[in-house]
């Protein structure tokens, strides 16, 4: 039997594994691919209280503080939270604005948090232009041919490599067995974990 990693659970509590794997089969997300964008928009931290200073988005998916407001809380409710209390209201975004059971890829996951005009769109979909200024700048990062435009493909790529990140030996646990993965039994075999 081929055994499943889940990205980055090396990184969280079991609490914190369990309550993700949870959150993300109810809104119909892959485990790993939920995982590596709370890593990505965290920077890795999986801190309910991180903020970005030029917007006010905070926590595991940095909600911004307009959307906050809609969910009925506020970002600095937010962070006061664990990082498993916030998971419910990452859920409850997800639900409440229908986004779940569209988001069965990574990309379209990915856009329900950073634009969710693009769920369902093309790769080559045009995020964020240059000329679209605020957004631009506290994006630009993210266009990574830097054409002065951000596609749908760009912005998914960065959570793609976080997932790649995240599903490294160091990283990762054995999502049936909550193990951490070994080198050694990857290589071998040993202790039901079987080579990827």
């Amino acid at each position: 039997m081929k055994l499943r990693p889940l990205a980055w659970g090396a990184r969280v509590t079991p609490e914190f594994r369990g309550k993700a794997r949870s959150v993300a089969v109810e809104i119909g997300a892959e485990p790993s691919d939920f995982m590596a964008a709370m890593a990505f928009e965290t920077g890795g931290t999986f801190n309910p209280a991180v903020r970005n200073k030029q917007s006010g988005a905070t926590g595991l998916i940095q909600f911004m503080p307009k959307t906050a407001l809609a969910l009925g809380t506020t970002v600095d409710e937010l962070a006061r939270m664990t990082a498993v209390e916030q998971l419910e209201w990452v859920k409850k975004y997800f639900v409440q604005n229908g986004y779940a059971g569209r988001i069965g890829t990574l990309p379209d996951l990915y856009m329900a948090i950073l634009w969710p005009a693009a769920i369902g769109k093309p790769a080559d979909y045009v995020l964020i232009q240059d000329d679209d200024g605020k957004a631009y700048i506290q994006n630009k990062g993210l266009d990574l041919n830097q054409d002065g435009n951000i596609t749908k493909a760009e912005a998914a790529d960065l959570v793609r490599k976080s997932l790649q990140n995240g599903l490294l030996e160091a990283n990762a646990t054995n999502y049936e067995t909550e193990e951490s993965m070994d080198a050694s039994a990857a290589v071998s075999g040993i202790g039901g974990l079987v080579s990827m």
